[in-house]
This record gives structure tokens, C-alpha cells and sequence, in this order.
């Protein structure tokens, strides 16, 4: 559902994103019958970026605190998101997810997971001593181990392409190749001036990802947050040592640190991949070291939480980095769960940037980050769970833009 003709026109909402989140905030808002609505997305074709790039992983909602909206998005977005593909006669598959414990210094943060698994309504989680860890993964080593069976796995490049099918049929129209360049009010509508033309609207609403603090700069709202692109690179494991791996071998997360580790993850077309890493990315849309953008870098440099960051986490950043440029250094963090796992065993695979809020006081958002304005929903920083949960956070951003329209 695209069209490249110019998207001149009035309408009563208009999404800037077409990825996940941003496909799944229009099929909620077109619920309710009779509304003009338009997507735009800037890249010519729909889930280009973070959608598109995802690991595919369907989370069950472990690691989230009890009680927190992320907890609860999740809980709802999984089940929703297991019954739209089975509609949809998208393939998924519950495959379990092994969070390992690697030396007795992580039991009690694994016992910690597993009275968090327990607060969030998790069924089957399981805790396994030595013998029934080989039992499930038999190349994996570790003192215990939790098995989380509700972890899936899903290609999300399929799912946006089924919400796009459900808005065509709702009559939403889907501009590509359209990105905003400007916003003004003008007799109380928003003109908004694309790369295809221009539009009218009501109500606009934000999930631009990458590049949605722009987005609201462009309309004139301080997002608060500058979007600070990390690339995630990955390795796979050649078609001889797919073997080595039955489920999702996850590390037990050290809360020290921004991001989880290197984990193994199955993929719903048979690859496996490990890692990622967490680099700065040099570009917005940065997923190979060569790709350079000078505004970006400006902007980045131009940021006082930009340097905060880095003085906060520049030892762990260093060994990210080197990692990167040598994909073997990452073999030790592999065989503490993995001893058998070679070099022979891994081959280079894709990546993805992942588009992290950071603040002025340099902290990583961890949590929705949304700006509202006369007429506009800004959504700032929607962390993962976000395409697991992705109907769940629509409709929750519709509700919040629904108070704009009087809904």
C-alpha cells in the first residue's frame, strides 16, 4: 500500500512513521469510522529501519518492572500480536528462551528474574540446574538457568506489511517517499509540507524513530531528548553450527549496563544469529562503519548528554568498539555460554541502529517518552518491547491523541 504521486490533501490525522509503531498508532486511530487518515514515511517503502532490522524476537515481558506500563503493554501486545498473525497467516513460533547463568556470582540476579517472571503473570517459567540445562541446549554450560516457553520468534518485516494490508483495507491512505520538512498552523489546521507536496490536518502524530526529535523540532515542540544512534552489529552461525543452538540463549543482564550482551537468538527463517554489539553509530542511518553523516555527527557533538554518556560508559564503549573491528573478541563472551561454539562456527551477518533518547543529563530513557502540543503527539522514545507490543502501544498513543480530538 504505497503511492508516489504527490499527497496534497486534507486530513483529520496524520502519522509521520511508517514503521511498526507508527503502522499499528494508525489502525488504532482508524477504528473509528469515517476519519481521514495519512501515513507518511520518509524511505520508500515501509518498515525501512528499525522494524526491518529487528532481531524478530516476540518478548515475553521478563525483564520489565511489575506493574510498570512497559509490563503491561507487553503482556497485552504479545497475545494481541500472536492472534493478528494467526489471522493473518503470518509464521511465529513460541520457541522458549534460555536466560543463562554463567558463574554462581548470577543467581541471585537470576532468582531476582524469577520473581519478576512470577509479578508479571509469566506461566511455565522454569528454573534449571546443570543436567536439565543440557537436557534443553546440550552444548550450553551454566550453574542454573531460567526457561521462559512464551518467547517467540517472528519475522516483523511480514507483520508491518500486514497492518499495512489492514489500514489499505480501512481506507488509510500510505505516502512513501514523503518526508516532512516543515510544519505551521495556519486557521487552525497544521500544514505540513512534504517531499511529495502538501497536506492539511488536525492532529499529527510522531513515531518517526530515527528521526522524531526532529520531527518535533520541525514543528516547533523541544522534544526534551536528543535520538543518539546505536548500531547493533551481528554474527550468525554457519549452516554447520546451527546445531549448537535449539532456543533463544539469553545472558542473565547485568543492571550496571545499558544494554544486555551477547545473546543467541533463532530466527522464524532458520538463521541464528549472536550478538549484537552497542556502538555510536556515525549516521542516523549508520549500519556499516563507512556510512558517515556530518549533520548527524554535529548534532550528536552539539548535545550536552552526548558527552555525559560517554564519560559515564567509555570503558564499556571502548570494548564494543574493538569488538566491532574484531569480531573474534567477542568468541570469550560466547563460549562462557557456548564452550563449543569456533570461529568456524560464525560468519558476518546484518545490523541494525537502534534509535536511543538520551537526555541532557547524558541518561539512556528506558521508558515511553511522549510530547504533547496543541494538535500534535510526539513520541519521542518507544523501547523494546516496541514491536512486540506494537498494537498495544498504538493504542495507547491513539488514546492519548484521541483527547486532541475530543474522542
Amino acid at each position: 500500500m504505497s503511492d508516489h504521486s504527490s499527497p496534497t490533501g486534507s486530513y483529520d490525522i496524520v502519522v509521520v512513521g511508517g514503521g511498526i509503531v507508527g503502522l499499528a498508532t494508525a489502525l488504532a486511530l482508524s477504528a473509528t469510522p469515517g476519519r481521514r487518515i495519512l501515513v507518511l514515511e520518509a524511505e520508500d517503502g515501509i518498515a525501512a529501519h528499525q522494524t526491518g532490522h529487528n532481531s524478530g524476537v516476540i518478548h515475553a515481558g521478563l525483564y520489565y518492572k511489575p506493574g510498570s506500563l512497559k509490563a503491561r503493554l507487553c503482556a497485552e501486545g504479545r497475545a494481541e500480536l500472536e492472534a493478528f498473525c494467526e489471522a493473518e497467516g503470518i509464521p511465529f513460533e513460541r520457541c522458549g528462551k534460555l536466560v543463562l547463568a554463567t558463574d554462581p556470582g548470577q543467581l541471585e540476579a537470576l532468582d531476582a528474574l524469577e520473581q519478576r517472571a512470577a509479578a508479571n503473570g509469566l506461566v511455565g517459567v522454569t528454573r534449571l540446574g546443570p543436567e536439565a540445562i543440557r537436557e534443553r541446549e546440550p552444548e550450553a554450560r551454566g550453574p542454573a538457568a531460567l526457561l521462559v516457553p512464551q518467547t517467540g520468534i517472528v519475522d516483523y518485516r511480514l507483520v508491518a506489511a500486514g497492518f499495512a494490508r489492514r489500514l489499505a483495507e480501512r481506507g488509510v491512505a500510505l505516502w512513501t517517499g514523503a518526508a516532512l520538512e516543515t510544519c505551521v498552523r495556519r486557521h487552525g489546521r497544521l500544514v505540513l509540507e512534504t517531499r511529495r507536496g502538501e497536506v492539511t490536518t488536525l492532529l499529527l502524530v510522531n513515531c518517526a524513530g530515527l528521526q522524531s526529535d526532529r520531527v518535533a523540532r520541525r514543528c516547533g515542540v523541544d522534544p526534551g531528548v536528543a535520538i543518539i544512534p546505536f548500531r547493533g552489529e551481528y554474527q550468525a552461525l554457519t549452516a554447520s553450527g546451527r546445531h549448537l543452538v535449539r532456543h533463544l540463549i539469553y545472558p542473565v543482564p547485568d543492571p550496571r549496563l545499558p544494554f544486555l550482551g551477547v545473546h543467541f537468538t533463532r530466527r522464524i527463517d532458520g538463521e541464528v544469529e549472536v550478538g549484537p554489539n552497542a556502538i555510536p553509530a556515525l549516521a542516523r542511518h549508520g549500519y556499516r562503519w563507512r556510512d558517515i553523516d556530518p549533520r548527524d555527527l554535529w548534532e550528536m557533538a552539539l548535545w550536552p548528554g552526548t558527552w555525559k554518556l560517554s564519560a559515564s560508559f567509555w570503558r564499556t564503549g571502548l570494548g564494543e568498539i574493538w569488538r566491532s573491528l574484531v569480531p573474534r573478541a567477542a568468541l570469550g563472551d560466547m563460549r562462557r555460554m557456548l564452550p563449543a561454539i569456533g570461529p568456524a562456527d560464525l560468519r558476518p551477518a546484518g545490523a541494525g541502529v537502534r534509535a536511543q533518547a538520551v537526555g541532557r543529563d547524558g541518561k539512556l530513557l528506558d521508558d515511553f517518552h511522549i510530547v504533547e502540543a496543541p494538535g500534535m503527539v510526539h513520541v519521542l522514545n518507544a523501547p523494546s518491547p516496541a514491536a512486540t507490543a506494537s498494537l498495544a502501544i498504538g493504542r495507547y498513543i491513539a488514546a492519548r491523541a484521541e483527547t486532541q480530538l475530543g474522542g
